[in-house]
């Protein structure tokens, strides 16, 4: 007879579970004092020269105008900027080149040259109400030569040759295209300023005229579509579309 054995299997002590080792505190890198302070001081010129030049125009402002409106040494001027021409390039450069960037993706995901233009022609004015002073620049400067050249002027030329080569527009001179529609819009942002936005200077004289400046914008672009060729009821409708917004660009390393 054969005798089995009873064996113990013998008791794992169950082992403890590893900790996950944290990871490392993310550090914010803090921007060395002296950068920080020359930022700040770049901004303030360029706000004080926007603010001077939407009023007086770059031949109307002095660097030193600029400086004191900025609380900055006038020898400070020249660690930013070359001169004054160049302080000016900048603020076109912000003003029309970095919005017009700003429309261009905007109506990214539009097929119709109609509502592109609406749309342009909508924000344009939308953002001098928010900005009076961005808008007064623009309609100190909207025909200057930099904006026929790049920025708003620049991409409006190629939305309205977009909207004839797709005979979407019915416009005999492309030029006087143009300038209907730069010329209503920079008037439009002047009412805007003038007579509609809160706090203007003369806000009850449109109402005395038997004028009704409520959604200046829509109206704004419906009319500027009917003057490229769309009927009327079209054209309301285009300029009446829900507005779309920007998506912002990721911030570059």
């Amino acid at each position: 007879m054969t005798t089995t054995t009873n064996r113990r299997t013998p008791k794992r002590t169950p082992r403890t579970p590893r900790a996950t080792p944290s990871p490392a505190p993310v550090v914010e890198e803090r921007e060395p004092r002296g950068a920080r302070r020359k930022r700040e001081t770049r901004a303030r010129l360029l706000d004080a020269a926007l603010r001077l030049m939407a009023e007086k125009g770059m031949e109307g402002v002095a660097i030193n105008e600029i400086t004191e409106a900025a609380d900055v040494g006038f020898g400070s001027f020249y660690n930013h900027f070359e001169s004054k021409e160049a302080i000016y390039s900048t603020l076109v450069d912000n003003v029309f080149e970095e919005f017009a960037d700003r429309l261009d993706r905007i109506a990214a995901g539009i097929a119709d040259p109609a509502e592109v233009v609406a749309v342009s022609v909508r924000h344009t004015i939308l953002r001098a109400r928010q900005d009076p002073v961005w808008g007064r620049f623009l309609i100190r400067e909207g025909f200057s030569a930099s904006t026929l050249s790049r920025g708003l002027g620049h991409r409006l030329l190629r939305d309205l040759g977009n909207g004839i080569e797709a005979k979407r527009f019915a416009v005999a001179d492309p030029l006087i295209g143009f300038l209907a529609v730069g010329g209503t819009v920079l008037s439009a942002i002047a009412a805007e300023l003038n007579y509609v936005v809160p706090g203007a200077a003369a806000t009850g004289l449109l109402a005395e005229l038997g004028f009704n400046g409520e959604h200046l914008p829509e109206r704004t672009a419906a009319m500027l579509l009917q003057t490229l060729g769309l009927k009327r009821a079209e054209a309301e409708k285009v300029a009446t579309r829900p507005l779309p917004v920007a998506e912002e660009p990721l911030a570059q390393d």
